[in-house]
């Protein structure tokens, strides 16, 4: 595998083929290694992301006395059952990992026990009052220096009582950290969700045993949870995640004479928004043998070039459905024709980076018309028949998916570009340059 130089270069690419795999969901990763600590028994993990931000997770778990380990091709998990956490010996370390830190945090926050957590410099930075403030409600107390930002230290509540919550963002991760804190609370607490997000939580909690219910009001999910469910252990296999997988696709959009399938990929309707919005632009995608594993959608998707790519106006309602995808969208949407209008993603501010001010300044830099406001980005396409210049450097700020999306970029631009802080991109996709490499990409490694 590639070593991860801090930069590194993209050149122009021909046609990519091929038939790849690519990296499992890390959110359904996360949530594996979470739900088998819950359960009283053995749980089987196949597909685990080995990544960074997942290995946090697994860290984070073991500091609070659960066994987890590899054995041959698959993960086990031995759980401790619910509410059987231990005080850890030491800081749990998040690394880089918003869903590690928020995650962790709703488990512990109903369990008297004390835990302080931190992360990298990027991860101190983000906003954390989002999931203190729901915690906090079950009687858990929160301390830090920093406006509730890392390092925090916890208190679990020896006695916690159900909550009702009214999301006040569409956050899966607050929604999960708050029903993983009502399994250690006797009676039902619920989530009100005014704008679905994705529910791998949910859907791995039914499929391991758990009374969950979900009920629809309109345009508003009521989801409860009661507490105490035993927790059956179980295989769970982890599919493809999509959000890495919305690279290769990109990429076979874009590049001439390209035809890729990509195998196994989760489709959860509640992440799908870059599916349905490369095919309103124009993307051919055949969505192939579907199938349902451990409660997820997953299917196969063949793609190929796509020269008609026209844009568009994705609208407010589906930024929840694929947050993590803009910055890959934003350059195909450089190579389509017209405009695309993106609504509704302030939450890209929040991200390992500003990413909105991230895809901004990279498309300026290599010549793509952009404009932007707060929560909106606009990017005026060049369509096809128009090169874009490219040969810029682009300082990733340590962000994955904008480390991986300029070195896509750089694929089909008349001058190389340069990528910095491109080791970040093992946190998500480790294997990101040898696989996109396999099926035609040029991307090398340049020198520290």
């Amino acid at each position: 595998m590639t070593r991860y130089f801090q930069s590194i270069l993209s050149k122009r690419s021909s046609g990519l083929k091929g038939q790849i795999n690519i990296p499992s969901d890390k959110s359904i990763s996360h949530r594996a290694l979470i739900m088998g600590s819950l359960a009283i028994g053995k749980t089987s993990i196949s597909g685990l992301l080995e990544s960074d931000d997942v290995f946090k997770t697994a860290n984070g778990l073991k500091a609070l006395g659960v066994d987890i380990y590899k054995e041959s091709d698959h993960w086990c998990v031995h759980g401790v059952g619910i509410g059987g956490f231990c005080e850890p010996d030491d800081i749990i370390d998040c690394g880089n990992s918003g869903t590690s830190v928020r995650l962790l945090m709703g488990l512990v926050s109903t369990c008297p026990i004390k835990v302080t957590f931190t992360g990298d410099d990027s991860l101190r930075k983000r906003p954390m009052d989002r999931v203190v403030m729901p915690l906090s409600e079950f009687g858990a107390i929160f301390s830090s220096n920093h406006d509730f930002k890392l390092p925090i230290n916890v208190i679990g509540s020896s006695e916690p009582i159900p909550i009702n919550y009214n999301l006040q963002i569409p956050s899966a991760q607050v929604k999960s950290a708050i029903l993983l804190a009502g399994l250690n609370v006797r009676g039902k607490t619920t989530v009100l969700e005014n704008e679905p997000t994705r529910d791998h939580t949910e859907k791995m909690l039914k499929f391991l045993g758990a009374n969950i219910q979900i009920e629809k009001k309109g345009s508003i999910n009521n989801i409860s949870v009661n507490g105490f469910p035993k927790l059956n252990p179980g295989n769970i296999s982890v599919p493809g995640d999509i959000s890495s997988a919305s690279f290769p696709i990109a990429l076979a959009c874009m590049i001439p004479n390209s035809e890729l399938i990509v195998k196994s990929v989760g489709l959860n309707p509640l992440r799908d928004g870059f599916i349905e919005t490369l095919i309103e632009m124009g993307a051919n995608i055949k969505i192939q043998n579907k199938n349902i594993e451990a409660g997820e959608l997953v299917a196969d998707l063949h793609v190929s070039y796509s020269p008609n790519l026209v844009g568009v106006e994705v609208p407010e309602d589906r930024s929840a459905r694929m947050i993590d995808e803009y910055p890959i969208l934003s350059i195909l949407a450089a190579t389509a024709k017209g405009p695309t209008i993106m609504k509704g993603i302030e939450e890209l501010r929040f991200k390992e980076s500003d990413r909105l001010e991230a895809i901004a300044d990279g498309l300026e830099k290599n010549g793509v018309f952009i404009t932007k406001k707060k929560d909106q980005l606009t990017v005026f396409g060049r369509g096809g028949s128009q090169k874009i210049k490219g040969g810029s450097i682009i300082n990733a700020s340590n962000d994955h998916r904008i480390a991986m999306s300029f070195a896509s970029l750089g694929s089909i631009t008349e001058n190389s570009i340069e990528i910095r802080g491109a080791s970040s991109i093992k946190t998500s996709f480790p294997n990101f340059i040898d696989l996109m490499n396999s099926i035609g990409l040029k991307i090398v490694a340049l020198k520290d």
